[in-house]
């Protein structure tokens, strides 16, 4: 298993100087302020889906030692970080995979009941949007942001555009209907479309051509091996065949 990538860059970070971590620490928030993501991340760090951990059921337990369910590697893959207390994050960054192809594996080990699903109902509906299972309506529903009848009177009004040949989204009409906030809005997409890039910290991490072809050298001395063995497997049962025709004669 590769080696826990964020954490190496993290702690790099955490040795600057102060001087340099201050700044730095400025810039984050000016942005983070910008976006309308900071109080995401310091006030609800348990409901961020990022930092949550995966916890595997005695089945992911099993399936993660035996394989009998003979699922897909990066599945296994999943499991084996989850399995060592990686958070969606690290789990991402050392798959080199994008947080809504992560979120995918995620709802499938919850589905196939391999890992847990978190009490906090914010972190699975956010791996639900940002893997499009659910639309903004229903993620905003079921995280209590807005209300049953608030969501159906924004279908309506939505329908009612369409109508009249019009395109409106839905969420501009939350915002319009004063349901929610325009910056929480951009912040909730913000996310999901940031959710489909793939992010590498250190590009002498990723998989190179090199590695490939010292494993298919591997695996083609291994299998010659195998033919090897399997000869003189033959040889040996034809001396037996013949050594048992000679005694029945």
């Amino acid at each position: 298993m590769k080696r826990n990538i964020f954490k190496l860059f993290l702690n790099k970070f955490l040795a600057y100087p102060l001087w340099v971590k201050q700044v730095v620490f400025y810039r984050l928030w000016q942005n983070m302020n910008e976006q309308n993501c900071d109080r995401f991340v310091i006030n609800h760090p348990d409901k961020n889906f990022a930092m949550h951990i995966p916890t595997l059921t005695f089945r992911g337990k099993q399936e993660l030692w035996d394989k009998k369910g003979g699922l897909d590697a990066n599945i296994y893959n999943f499991l084996k970080f989850s399995h060592d207390g990686y958070n969606i994050l690290e789990i991402t960054l050392n798959m080199f995979m994008s947080m809504e192809e992560i979120s995918k594996l995620y709802l499938f080990c919850c589905e196939q009941k391999l890992i847990e699903i978190p009490e906090q109902i914010e972190l699975h509906a956010m791996a639900e949007f940002i893997s499009e299972r659910i639309m903004i309506g229903e993620y905003l529903l079921k995280i209590g942001s807005i209300e049953q009848d608030q969501l159906d009177m924004a279908l309506a009004e939505q329908h009612k555009a369409i109508e009249k040949g019009e395109s409106i989204l839905l969420g501009k009409l939350f915002v319009k209907l004063g349901y929610i906030t325009e910056a929480t809005i951009k912040t909730i997409f913000k996310l999901k479309t940031d959710a489909k890039k793939r992010f590498v910290i250190n590009p002498e991490t990723l998989p190179d051509n090199n590695d490939d072809k010292k494993n298919i050298d591997k695996y083609k001395e291994e299998i010659q091996n195998l033919k090897e063995e399997n000869k003189a497997l033959k040889r040996t049962m034809t001396k037996i065949v013949n050594a048992v025709k000679t005694y029945d004669i």
